[in-house]
């Protein structure tokens, strides 16, 4: 039994060390002034013990996590100037300030003599089987570095999940130091913070905690860094499956061959998964010039990621199970052992907004530390990001059979006859999006602005006409009705916005060049203009009143060249508001003159200059 008590993590050190590595999503600090520099003051108790409340129960109800009041933002300690009786409420402020039907367990809180400041220190841990309300209310979480709110009905748990929660921060009563790779730690130790030693680095990152009767080791840091994991943990492993084709036969003609297992603790796993899985991502293929070649089937970077995130948010509780890689002729698959926790799913992950909810909270969390993983939930990001960037099909998500699987293809994004048309623009050297709108003059398509807004999905007038102009310059991109004014009396004509109305095409390599009579090939660029401070905003008009109706009354004011109808995207209807955009500012001018305060389907509308436009609307 380890008992050196020379090496118990101190408060002090351990706030040493959070100083050194700053704010995260497992940390914060708050400051005790308020105030412009030279003239700061103390904040109001109150205040700052609303603050507690709301971080811990946001830490709580997220991942856990410690906070520090007295230290800036940037990692200056200021201290605390308050008086011994506000003190004491501060650190009563994690009862006081809570709900009372949602008491917090497992705080630690601590007034510290620091560096000659007076510094407050809280931690809380992870809650496994309740959610934690402020006071007046209020349900938190931690997300990335930020408190925000969340609803109590989000964060639910299953019986399942709270025995996969708890399973890596129980403690081993038969482990203990020994049993892990200390040399290892040391190196990582040294890397958090020069001379700190492996007992402290354990504590530090809540992995053990010293008693009195020696270090405790918890079970992730069995899982991370044990020297003979099967002694802990029987299934933390990965299985290689070769498939024959493209689907999984069984009985007689079963169709899959086991290459392996690899096994180990974390994070030999994660290296030794990667240098396993890495030839199958190469294939050899014939060439066009008649020479085999190797070529890499998948983004390599996509394919770590994939192993990272397996290994890092499987469920080690199910420890019959591990980890299982299939490899298809097509496709890889990553199978985990556990499905997503309830409060995360397949669409929320797939919106890419870096969707995250930690089952390993404390595996997770020492990956991120010491650097093998990034920000939590961008790691499927990425994911996404590179195969597109690839111009692969994306990423296939599913979620059942008590299994998570992420499956990989090495599908292109484009048909074969999508292919066959972009190939004849090789040499132009395009771009992903250069190519998407390419793709939208196929088989001689004559497309809108509005299609090249939506299919590359701009947001900004200048990245829309930084690809309409390179294509241009490129000579690829070209007008049917010659110059942009000549489009424009065509779309009047048409009672179709201008921005809507469907000019463009594409010339193919072996038509550039040739006179314009007889492809009527734009010679100028075709730049469309920044209409901000042409564009008019309509509202209180009713739900029934379309963008044809609209257009048909506000273009006898002057040339529409655009209009944004807002939908409700939970009820699909329209929001009862419009931004109009016209081609110069008297003829905004002159809408709004004619049309506020005006009848439209029956109700009185109005109309103003809108300045700026909203970008973030559904268009009908």
């Amino acid at each position: 039994m380890y008992e050196d008590q020379s090496q118990a993590l101190k408060i002090s050190e351990r706030i040493d060390v959070a100083i050194d590595v700053g704010e995260s999503h497992f940390r914060e600090f708050k400051t005790a002034f308020q105030g412009h520099e030279g003239t700061k003051t103390p904040r109001p108790t109150r205040d700052i013990c609303s603050d507690v409340a709301e971080a811990l129960v946001a830490f709580a109800n997220g991942d856990g996590g410690e906070l520090i009041i007295g230290v800036e933002d940037d990692s200056t300690i200021t201290g605390i100037p308050h008086k011994d009786e506000d003190l004491q409420k501060i650190l009563n402020s994690y009862k006081t300030h809570v709900h009372k039907n949602t008491p917090l367990k497992d705080v630690k809180q601590f007034k510290v003599d620091y560096r000659g400041y007076t510094v407050l220190y809280f931690q809380v841990l992870k809650s496994y089987d309740t959610i934690y309300l402020t006071s007046d209310g209020k349900c938190l979480q931690r997300k990335d570095m930020e408190t925000v709110p969340i609803a109590p009905h989000a964060i639910t748990f299953k019986r399942q999940e709270e025995v996969s929660r708890k399973y890596d921060r129980e403690f081993v009563d038969n482990a203990n130091i020994n049993d892990l790779d200390i040399d290892f730690i040391k190196v990582i130790a040294n890397d958090v913070s020069k001379g700190l030693s492996p007992e402290k680095l354990l504590q530090h990152l809540n992995l053990a905690e010293f008693t009195p009767i020696g270090l405790k080791i918890r079970r992730a840091a069995l899982l991370l860094f044990a020297k003979d994991i099967s002694i802990w943990h029987p299934r933390s492993q990965v299985r290689f499956v070769k498939v024959v084709g493209t689907e999984l036969r069984s009985g007689v003609n079963y169709n899959a061959t086991e290459l392996g297992i690899v096994q180990g603790n974390i994070i030999t796993l994660i290296s030794d998964t990667w240098e396993k899985l890495r030839p199958f991502l190469v294939q050899t293929k014939l060439s066009s010039g008649a020479i085999f070649e190797k070529k890499i089937m998948y983004p390599e970077q996509a394919c770590q990621e994939a192993i990272i995130n397996a290994i890092a948010h499987r469920d080690y509780s199910m420890e019959g199970s591990g980890i299982e890689i299939y490899i298809y002729d097509d496709r890889l698959e990553f199978k985990n052992p556990g499905s997503l926790l309830s409060s995360i799913t397949i669409e929320k992950i797939m919106e890419l907004k870096g969707a995250h909810e930690s089952r390993n909270a404390m595996l997770a969390r020492t990956l991120r530390e010491i650097g093998f993983m990034r920000e939590l939930g961008e790691g499927m990001r990425r994911i996404f990001e590179l195969f597109k960037k690839n111009e692969l099909s994306p990423p296939m998500l599913s979620n059942e059979n008590y299994n998570f699987t992420v499956t990989l293809h090495h599908k292109s994004i484009y048909s074969t006859e999508q292919k066959l048309w972009l190939d004849q623009f090789e040499n132009d050297n395009l771009t992903s999006e250069e190519k998407s709108i390419v793709l939208l003059g196929y088989n001689n398509n004559l497309f809108s602005a509005q299609d090249i807004w939506d299919t590359i999905g701009i947001v900004d007038t200048e990245d829309y006409r930084k690809l309409v102009k390179s294509l241009q310059v490129k000579g690829i991109l070209a007008g049917k009705y010659g110059n942009a004014d000549k489009a424009k009396i065509v779309a009047k004509r048409a009672k179709v916005p201008f921005k809507k109305f469907k000019r463009y095409y594409i010339i193919k390599p072996e038509l550039r060049g040739q006179p314009r009579k007889e492809i009527q090939r734009e010679v100028s660029l075709d730049i469309e203009p920044d209409y901000e401070k042409s564009r008019v905003y309509v509202t209180n008009f009713p739900y029934s009143v379309s963008q044809d109706d609209l257009y048909e009354v506000f273009q006898t004011a002057g040339n529409v060249i655009d209009i944004c109808l807002p939908i409700n995207r939970e009820t699909n209807k329209p929001r009862g508001f419009a931004f109009i955009a016209y081609e110069s500012d008297n003829e905004a001018q002159r809408a709004i003159e004619k049309y506020n305060n005006s009848i439209l389907g029956g109700r009185r509308i109005a109309v103003a200059l809108a300045l700026k436009k909203n970008k973030s609307f559904t268009r009908l």
